[in-house]
């Protein structure tokens, strides 16, 4: 069995051995998709491919949407070529339930899939006429949290992005100078109305991308390089609603792999592109999976209401979005990723069986989260934290690791557990002094940032944009030092823009070095530290 249209089209061979084909006219939706675009997404990653695909496949399967949806990559060319050219866009989507079963669905919903660069020019053209069409309505983005940010850590533009506020929309380089300049090509057009939509996992994530949009689209109005009015149009006439995405696609699993094989699935080969990214003809993922959408957009969209997505207003976005980031699963997952990698464990769920691990996430979630927990009504937190706790993480079947997880953890720190510790200093009758395991988290961080696990061997930190200017602060700390260490890592401890709040400010800084200097004492340190803050 080979993924491309013409190998689906054996459909007894890949029924019998379990899998789901696509029963929608393929052909007619890639013509109709062409003729009168609908939806773009950008970021051709795996959350996009078992996830937001899929739902359009289900309206698609219903008769409830004739057009499937454009897919663009600016960041990471290679995956177009090496996995969605290849298998004509189409995805193996293999879901992982925690009773042990799977489901193996062809998600066919992609029309097109082509690199977003003006480097390309057919590419670039054809995204310019999508962007013209009336009939676009919506453009989702999952390019991570870090593909919104238009300045270094020292407050400066990326050079690249300096280069694009003074060059205008002709040859941009950078994803979002891009996105704006195809976001005028629709100015150019007639002012059509649009929506922009984040589907990323981060804060606020519609207002930061319309924050990105907007200062580049203001640079470029004031230096004369658009027309005056294109800001007006992205105020007036574009909308950015917020969302809120919570579904778990870890990299490509071996054993998911060797599974496919015995069924007689010939594409189950891993590429790791040239930054970083794991990446495989089929994705294997959770089967819980939220959206939420602050329904607010400017030229209709599609049903997605119809395949359990939640349509609402921002406040409740907002709400439901904080539960999770910063209490019932992106801490949890964050703790378990820095202490996963510093232990030596390679699978999330196999730190669940830690007793030590089960209790530090079971208290950063109860005991310290959940007193500042938000309430957003339509999910229940204590229910949702129920089932991340107790269902998906210690989920056997699901290939996570903390390796993934630890990705751009400085990225993720302030949010995840920044505004817990904002909401006890707004809260009169809590103290952030109770706050023992959240430090103890930012000092394990600290400690990852040496590059040594516990019994001293060399760890590969994952990528983050950050990585090398916070491991030079702990450079030259080495197992077995006493310390004191204040000097040398105050400049991470004091950093607003890592932790969200300035830890000496707040009295916490001397909790972390007290952690951090204690878990370089000795080989197997980590480990007794946590045994003596935990119980």
């Amino acid at each position: 069995m080979k993924l491309t249209q013409q190998g689906i089209q054996q459909k007894a061979v890949w029924t019998e051995k379990g899998f789901s084909l696509p029963s929608f006219d393929r052909e007619a939706m890639i013509a109709e998709t062409t003729k009168n675009p609908t939806w773009i997404h950008f970021g051709a990653g795996n959350i996009f491919r078992g996830f937001p695909a899929a739902l359009q496949q289900t309206l698609l399967e219903q008769n409830k949407a004739k057009t499937g949806i454009i897919v663009g990559e600016g960041f990471d060319y290679q995956i177009i070529d090496k996995i969605y050219d290849k298998h004509d866009n189409l995805t193996l989507l293999v879901t992982l339930k925690s009773d042990g079963t799977i489901e193996k669905k062809v998600i066919a919903s992609v029309a097109a899939a082509y690199k977003c660069d003006p480097q390309f020019k057919d590419e670039w053209a054809f995204f310019k006429k999508a962007f013209r069409n009336p009939s676009l309505q919506m453009v989702s983005f999952t390019i991570t949290e870090k593909g919104y940010s238009l300045k270094a850590g020292n407050g400066e533009f990326y050079p690249a992005m300096a280069s694009d506020l003074a060059a205008g929309p002709s040859s941009p380089s950078m994803f979002l100078s891009k996105l704006t300049a195809l976001v005028y090509e629709r100015y150019l057009a007639g002012k059509k109305g649009l929506t922009l939509v984040s589907m990323d996992n981060c804060s606020h994530n519609g207002e930061k991308l319309q924050s990105a949009v907007l200062t580049i689209a203001q640079a470029w109005e004031k230096g004369g390089l658009v027309e005056k009015g294109f800001v007006a149009y992205l105020e007036q006439s574009v909308s950015f609603p917020w969302s809120m995405i919570d579904k778990i696609t870890p990299r490509p699993d071996a054993n998911v792999e060797k599974m496919l094989q015995a069924d007689g699935f010939e594409d189950t080969t891993l590429v790791v592109t040239d930054k970083n990214t794991y990446i495989a003809p089929f994705v294997n993922a959770e089967e819980c999976e939220y959206l939420v959408i602050e329904d607010s957009f400017s030229n209709g969209r599609p049903a997605l209401e119809e395949t359990g997505v939640y349509f609402t207003d921002r406040d409740t976005v907002n709400k439901v979005e904080k539960m999770k980031v910063c209490t019932c699963l992106n801490p949890l997952h964050t703790a378990l990723a820095i202490y996963g990698c510093l232990l030596g464990y390679t699978l999330i769920a196999d730190e669940m069986k830690d007793p030590l691990l089960n209790k530090l996430v079971h208290t950063i979630g109860y005991v310290e989260g959940m007193p500042v927990v938000v309430d957003p009504k339509i999910l229940d937190p204590k229910q949702f934290i129920k089932e991340v706790l107790e269902k998906r993480i210690p989920n056997p079947f699901m290939p996570d690791t903390p390796q993934r997880i630890a990705t751009d953890t400085s990225q993720k720190l302030g949010i995840r557990f920044g505004e817990t510790i904002k909401a006890y200093m707004a809260n009169d009758k809590l103290d952030v002094a109770d706050l023992k395991l959240i430090p103890l988290v930012f000092a394990g961080w600290i400690r990852y940032l040496m590059g040594l696990d516990d019994e001293g061997n060399a760890f590969t930190p994952s990528p983050d944009p950050r990585l090398e200017d916070a491991m030079a602060h702990v450079k030259g700390i080495a197992i077995g030092d006493k310390g004191p260490f204040s000097e040398q890592l105050k400049p991470l401890l004091g950093d607003i823009s890592l932790f969200g709040v300035d830890l000496y400010a707040i009295g916490m800084a001397s909790l972390v070095e007290t952690y951090f200097t204690e878990m370089v004492a000795s080989k197997g340190s980590i480990r007794k530290t946590l045994e003596k803050y935990i119980y």
